[in-house]
């Protein structure tokens, strides 16, 4: 398909910049037009886009066995879509959460085998974590979850781990905590991130709630179940054939010297919005869980606090993705918006890639109908009755 005819009727605006036209193609190009997402991206995490994002464009601009990467992968959204329509797939992120929530999706176990591996965990009585977590969890859930980190720990630093152990670590770190039964906290909010402490023992004595015993184990499997619903025997096999080749890299996007030159056909990436998302705090109970040192990754994370300092990180992702991709190849940047709107990314993000030596080719502004109002952030969606995603796109030639 070519993604400039086949839209040519939806070029309806022109961003100007510097004397030169680029054209924005607007329109509901996803969502509600596409199949339902798998079930396997069922996974929360902060500021992720839906897989229909990613699915849209690996389809136009690669094809299969080509390489799709994802400089900030997150949640591994563009990742394991690329995977189950036969890409070759590289993802980055700075914070290794990252690692722990994606590759485990690219070896799918059997539900029974998880139940048995479950119920081979050993959980003592009375286990307490070395931090107060009397505020998200009953004793006993918590006695429970130090079980199960230490069985985890224990695995690793023994070179045991395997994909099952990859797998329960996965979806028990997703399931932390939540505003259903099917999390092992009591009601908090919302499921992609940890509230502080003190903010969870505002909201129990709000709701007047104190935390109820939550089975972990029975969580962890029902979730999995979940997971996999969908999830058909032909991709198991995909996920595993294009996961023997995929690479999980934990760095800055701005250095990736493990990617060779001209590698890349299709970057499809969500980067950091200035400091709109605290990625470090908000996962700080999944760091614990994991044994991963929050303050380190804090400084690494990008959180720009000016578009000055957000353009400067940027431009370097840019020099590395244009020296990474080959000539042909794409770059869809989605850059969505911030400050109720008033800054539009894109303007500021045409210029770094152009100075990195892509070719700009123009905006794609999707525009989805929304049946309900979020406000949970104070951000609400637009006045038009739109939730809107921005990606500007981008190739080497």
């Amino acid at each position: 398909m070519n993604f400039f005819s086949t839209y040519k009727k939806h070029q309806k605006e022109r961003l100007e910049l510097d004397g030169e036209f680029y054209p924005k193609f607007v329109g509901e190009f996803w969502t509600s037009k596409q199949r339902q997402a798998s079930s396997l991206h069922e996974i929360s995490y902060r500021a992720c886009f839906k897989a229909q994002l990613p699915k849209f464009f690996i389809e136009i601009f690669s094809k299969k066995g080509d390489v799709v990467y994802d400089p900030f992968s997150g949640r591994g959204t563009t990742v394991i879509e690329a995977a189950l329509l036969e890409r070759n797939v590289i993802a980055n992120d700075v914070n290794p959460l990252s690692r722990i929530l994606s590759f485990p999706r690219f070896y799918i176990p059997d539900t029974q085998e998880v139940e048995n591996r479950l119920g081979a965990i050993p959980f003592e009585k009375n286990e307490r974590a070395d931090i107060d977590l009397s505020m998200f969890y009953h004793s006993k859930t918590e006695s429970e979850i130090v079980g199960l980190k230490k069985y985890l720990k224990k695995r690793k630093r023994s070179g045991l781990e395997d994909d099952l152990d990859r797998w329960i670590r996965m979806v028990a770190t997703n399931r932390l905590t939540g505003h259903s039964s099917g999390f092992f906290s009591v009601y908090t909010f919302p499921p992609n991130q940890a509230v502080a402490a003190e903010r969870q023992k505002r909201i129990n004595k709000k709701r007047k709630q104190k935390p109820e015993y939550r089975d972990t184990k029975k969580i962890i499997l029902k979730k999995s179940k979940q997971l996999l619903r969908g999830v058909t025997e032909p991709e198991i096999g995909i996920l595993r054939r294009m996961g023997e080749h995929a690479a999980f890299l934990t760095g800055d996007a701005r250095t990736t010297k493990k990617i060779p030159s001209e590698h890349i056909q299709l970057t499809v990436t969500s980067p950091p919005f200035l400091d709109v998302v605290q990625y470090a705090d908000d996962n700080w109970l999944r760091f614990w869980f994991n044994d991963i040192n929050a303050g380190e990754v804090a400084k690494k994370v990008t959180m720009s606090k000016t578009l000055k300092d957000w353009a400067e990180v940027m431009f370097g992702v840019f020099a590395e993705l244009f020296r990474i991709t080959r000539k042909g190849g794409w770059v869809a940047f989605e850059v969505g918006e911030v400050k109720n709107g008033k800054i539009k990314l894109e303007e500021y993000v045409v210029p770094l890639g152009i100075k990195a030596g892509f070719e700009c080719k123009g905006i794609v502004i999707n525009q989805q109908q929304f049946t309900k109002t979020s406000n949970i952030w104070g951000i609400k969606n637009n006045s038009k009755g739109t939730n809107s995603n921005r990606i500007v796109l981008f190739t080497k030639t």
